[in-house]
């Protein structure tokens, strides 16, 4: 198994380096179930931030990465089962997928509830408002 940092997921979605996605195209096509790729939550969060702050990517197509990566089979996602809750969370939200995975991360470590400020994120991720 091999790590794979966030840049390299970027440059293949994104594919605004021809080079660096043609390196990264050959990497992922060598990748297999036995031999997979790992991407980390830090990973997920960090592609998802990128993809709409950088490059400004809307939430549809951040679900659209989000679930082509967790759908391979060649590459293993960190907690695989809270990033699909959180992509579950991220689909009737309005905040990003940052509060939606953190909602989705404290439920799956038992929390019984997620304390928030924010307003958004107690009303659509789930989280509940300190006032």
């Amino acid at each position: 198994m091999i790590g794979l940092d966030t840049n390299l997921l970027v440059r293949f979605f994104i594919s605004d380096n021809p080079i660096q996605f043609s390196k990264v195209e050959a990497l992922l096509q060598s990748l297999t179930e036995d031999k997979p790729g790992w991407v980390g939550l830090a990973v997920i969060l960090e592609l998802s931030w990128v993809l709409n702050k950088i490059y400004r990517i809307d939430k549809v197509g951040i679900e659209q990465i989000l679930e082509d990566l967790l759908s391979r089979k060649e590459i293993v996602i960190e907690q695989a089962e809270v990033v699909r809750h959180a992509l579950q969370i991220y689909r009737g939200a309005t905040v990003g997928f940052a509060d939606c995975l953190i909602s989705s991360s404290a439920h799956a470590a038992g929390c019984v509830r997620t304390l928030t400020f924010d307003i958004d994120a107690a009303k659509t991720a789930g989280m509940t408002l300190i006032t």
